[in-house]
């Protein structure tokens, strides 16, 4: 087991796909890791698929017509299988090259892109799942060791001269414009990096959960570097 989740009330460990999908949340847990040490050359499928955009998303026909290495095969061959998994459980995987995502401007006084930490919502009860295979790798963050952003004065008084907006519809006008998933890490707070190979299960916001959401980051990617991501 990885020295970053011993003892973390956060995070359930399991060794197969079947504990992963099954694992019910409970409690402060509310990430699930099917833990992996992949065997695979993931960098030689990244340097031979072809990015089209910041983002390409890759299907498996495109990893079917690359011709590899016997490491290379195995590394495709673990991906195409995850991405079965998935659909077999229902899941929609996306696979995705990724250059990087798009950025809020700096300016902005309130980060509403995926390098903030947020939480996804869903109007049902629904799991993120993610692995990445390649690049930087994501992070999560205990939900005590984060405040909305929009609880924080400074931010929410902005937000209300800026909009525009009275304190009885601020509630209203923050849920419909996604500020209410974002949070600020607390000072002295501890990231918890998600690693490559790990498939994880990330708990949603919605009205059937019964836990907190999992507060995650995208990382910011690695100088001249692209990341592979499967995400559903």
């Amino acid at each position: 087991m990885s020295h970053n989740f011993i003892n973390n009330n956060q995070i359930k460990v399991v060794s197969a796909f079947e504990d992963l999908i099954n694992n019910d949340f409970t409690g402060d847990q509310n990430a699930v890791c099917w833990e992996r040490n992949l065997d695979g050359d993931f960098e030689e499928i990244v340097l031979k698929l072809q990015i089209k955009e910041n983002i390409t998303e890759i299907f498996s026909e495109d990893l079917l017509s690359l011709k590899l290495s016997e490491k290379g095969n195995t590394a495709r061959e673990i991906i195409l299988n995850d991405l079965q998994l998935l659909e077999d459980f229902g899941a929609s995987p996306s696979l995705n090259l990724i250059k990087n995502y798009e950025r809020d401007d700096a300016s902005d006084f309130i980060s509403t892109d995926v390098y903030s930490f947020h939480v996804d919502h869903s109007p049902i009860e629904s799991s993120t799942f993610l692995c990445t295979y390649f690049g930087a790798a994501s992070d999560i963050l205990p939900n005590d060791e984060a405040v909305q952003k929009v609880l924080i004065p400074q931010i929410r008084e902005k937000l209300k001269n800026l909009y525009n907006v009275e304190e009885l519809e601020f509630e209203t006008f923050v849920r419909e414009n996604y500020f209410d998933l974002h949070y600020e890490p607390k000072i002295n707070s501890k990231p918890v990096n998600l690693g490559l190979g790990n498939l994880w299960r990330l708990a949603v916001e919605s009205p059937e959960q019964k836990v907190l959401p999992c507060i995650h980051r995208a990382p910011l990617e690695n100088k001249d570097e692209y990341r592979l991501l499967l995400i559903c």
